[in-house]
């Protein structure tokens, strides 16, 4: 007999085939978030985070779903004293939630929020990150990572860049996703625009830029408001976005490596102009 799809029976671990189950496995898809207007967030770091930003009232948790092992044990508590519901489930069930190779059997669902680039840059910051098109959601995950680790004050998602939902970029961000506001406008022009009117100076980073970080350092450059834009992993930024730009600068390599990743790049910006501001 086929086993039913109805959750079981109270203190019973839900299957991966139970209907509550099945209904979080939507949100691995970015039509599913979209729809439900809801993320997962896996891992005991990202779920710890994700709780501190529901008990802060950032954030609404939804629920958690935990396998039984000691070591959730303290995420489970913190997430019945938060009101937030928890349910255990299987080892197959938390492995059908996850997008890993090994599932670290904890994994919250949080409501997607829906900020707009004008309402993130709200209090001006003095240093932001936009992506234009990037591709790779670790890439995304870790820039949002590094821009909370520089102190940049939000960062902007634009054009065809990947969902910064995503399950590879939640992880990637390490639970930072939940610490700064996070945006995104597929309409270029209008993120670029709301950064200018925000303050900001718009840079962006150019291997082939005939200007250097070295030689803005030392002109006092890199301490005004800045927005950095970063471009895709394969083709960088396009003659049309580099045009709405103030400018663009590459970052100086001394020895024989023909580039940096994306994500090494962006933290290499983004702290030489932590650096200058907090000077």
């Amino acid at each position: 007999m086929a086993e039913s799809t109805s959750d079981p029976r109270p203190g019973t671990p839900l299957t991966e085939r139970s209907s509550r189950v099945a209904v979080a496995r939507k949100l691995t898809r970015r039509a599913g978030r979209e729809k439900a207007g809801a993320f997962l967030a896996e891992g005991a770091q990202a779920v710890g985070e994700a709780l501190t930003a529901h008990a802060d009232d950032r954030l609404r948790v939804r629920e958690l779903f935990v396998t039984e092992q000691p070591r959730h044990a303290e995420l489970a508590e913190r997430a019945v004293l938060a009101g937030v519901p928890v349910h255990e489930v299987t080892d197959k069930a938390a492995a059908s939630l996850s997008e890993t190779v090994t599932p670290q059997g904890v994994v919250a669902v949080c409501d997607l929020p829906r900020t707009d680039p004008v309402t993130a840059l709200a209090r001006r910051p003095a240093l932001v990150a936009v992506l234009v098109g990037i591709a790779d959601p670790g890439n995304a995950g870790t820039v949002v990572r590094v821009s909370d680790a520089a102190g940049a004050g939000a960062v902007l998602f634009a054009g065809d860049t990947v969902d910064a939902y995503n399950g590879k970029a939640v992880r990637a961000s390490t639970g930072s996703l939940f610490h700064l506001p996070v945006a995104r406008d597929r309409d270029v022009t209008a993120v670029l625009t709301a950064c200018r009117e925000a303050g900001l100076r718009l840079v962006g980073a150019d291997g082939y830029a005939t200007g250097d970080l070295d030689t803005a350092d030392r002109a006092g450059e890199l301490a005004e408001p800045t927005a950095w834009v970063f471009g895709s992993e394969a083709h960088g930024l396009s003659d049309e976005v580099k045009a709405q730009l103030d400018t663009t600068l590459r970052v100086p390599l001394y020895g024989q490596a023909e580039s940096l990743n994306l994500a090494t790049a962006a933290a290499v910006c983004l702290y030489a102009s932590a650096r200058a501001q907090h000077r």
